[in-house]
């Protein structure tokens, strides 16, 4: 049986107990919206957690159950099932808390520990009773992003990233009260995979992910995690090319424009953090000179910069290897375009990419109403090209080992020649004679 399905099976079994199930969280929101949402929670009202263990156990194997935590799950199936609970501060971290698991706690004060009002209802497994005891249903109508507890609220410091995203995500408008909780909290405790996770949500759910970086603005939040950021606040640009204004409305509008292309690259996450972070080197270079503003070179004295930024909240070395690959590359493929070079210059820029087809549309992204149609036409007629010489047979080390080369200090030049002609679209046999040739004069 599908999640549904076992949600539905065992609500059966707990009403012979005389307890409720209820669909909870996120997966009532996004119904009441009309999005899909793969992820199913489900809190069980009205047994003792040892009743409710018995009753999982008849599903299969129970693979966890905290009997401190109120927390279950079944093998194989990917749902979270939990008691009702009151949860204390005992710190200032996401995860100082103490729980105090209580079935018979009623359905207000269950509700009472969730984030904001439209993350607060429940919905009946079998009867499909709208639970809302904290008026979550017209926040969601008009679009009101409302915490549940001013008091329980600022206990923990994710929900002000959990706002941003909600923010972005959603189109919602954070109520006054609430945005005045945020700019009060101290981000400063949390584990950056927590604030990367809030990170992703935004930058791969939200169609303007901009909204999650100016909802954090606006509660001055914007400086602990994302901090180079806010330093492009005020940054000029020449007019000429960025009539949009600073470097951080660039982004934003680069970010928003970006969103429309995240089915169409490699990895969504990796170029939307391309697309966020690609211009910080202008915090370092940019000048006015003779009355015209100029950032030379920020594509690479930025790089440094990129990485503390990322480092700062991504552990993984993936996204951070993209981005330094793709960021040096970023402006070159339309200037290219503009002075229509040659195949041999557009394949170089290409090879140089870890991602050659990512990096158009990221220069898409960038250009904006910018690009000219036979620009972008350009642009995607040579990466076919760049791609149909890829597929040719080509000089490999193997080749030049089998015609008596030895793979000597000189090996790696020898072999970046060959490369040189497999661009430059010469055939394999003669590329062979001529990358021979070389060898042989050095």
């Amino acid at each position: 049986m599908d999640k549904l399905q076992l949600a539905r099976a065992i609500a059966e079994k707990v009403s012979e107990a005389d307890g409720r199930v209820f669909f909870v969280g996120g997966c009532v929101r996004d119904d009441l919206l009309g999005i899909e949402n793969k992820d199913i929670d489900i809190e069980i009202h009205g047994i003792t957690p040892k009743k409710l263990k018995e009753i999982l156990e008849t599903f299969g194997e129970v693979l966890s159950f905290g009997k401190s935590f109120g927390v279950f799950s079944l093998k194989g199936y990917d749902i979270d099932i939990a008691m009702p609970r009151r949860e204390k501060p005992t710190g200032k971290g996401h995860r100082d808390f103490a729980i105090d698991v209580d079935p018979f706690i009623g359905f207000k004060e269950a509700a009472r520990r969730r984030d904001f009002t439209i993350n607060a209802m429940m919905k009946d497994v079998l009867s499909g009773e709208i639970i809302d005891p904290f008026h979550g249903k017209d926040d969601l109508e008009q679009k009101i992003l409302r915490c549940v507890d001013e008091k329980t609220f600022v206990e923990d410091p994710l929900r002000v990233l959990r706002a941003a995203q909600f923010a972005s995500r959603f189109h919602f408008t954070i109520e006054e009260k609430t945005l005045n909780l945020c700019s009060g909290i101290d981000l400063s405790t949390l584990h950056k995979q927590r604030v990367e996770e809030e990170l992703k949500k935004a930058l791969l759910k939200a169609d303007e992910p901009s909204l999650f970086f100016e909802s954090l603005l606006q509660m001055k939040q914007l400086s602990f995690w994302f901090r180079e950021l806010e330093d492009l606040i005020g940054l000029k640009q020449d007019p000429i090319y960025h009539p949009e204004g600073d470097v951080f409305v660039h982004t934003m509008e680069v970010l928003d424009r970006a969103a429309a292309y995240r089915e169409k690259v490699s990895d969504p996450y990796n170029f939307m953090l391309l697309c966020l972070s690609h211009d910080l080197g202008k915090i370092l270079t940019t000048k006015e000179i003779d009355g015209r503003i100029h950032a030379y070179r920020h594509e690479i004295e930025g790089l440094p910069l990129i990485r503390t930024f990322i480092r700062r909240f991504c552990e993984e070395k993936e996204p951070l290897r993209y981005v330094l690959n793709m960021t040096p590359l970023h402006m070159k493929l339309f200037s290219l375009a503009a002075q229509h070079s040659s195949i041999k210059a557009t394949n170089k820029v290409y090879d140089d990419a870890c991602e050659p087809k990512d990096l158009i549309y990221f220069s898409l992204a960038d250009k904006g109403k910018g690009a000219r149609e036979e620009d972008i036409a350009y642009l995607f007629e040579r990466y076919d090209i760049f791609m149909e010489y890829m597929s040719r047979d080509y000089v490999s080390g193997k080749d030049l080992i089998e015609a008596g080369l030895k793979p000597d200090e000189r090996f790696s030049d020898i072999l970046a020649y060959a490369h040189k002609l497999r661009l430059a679209g010469v055939d394999k046999e003669s590329a062979l004679k001529q990358t021979l040739s070389y060898a042989g004069k050095h």
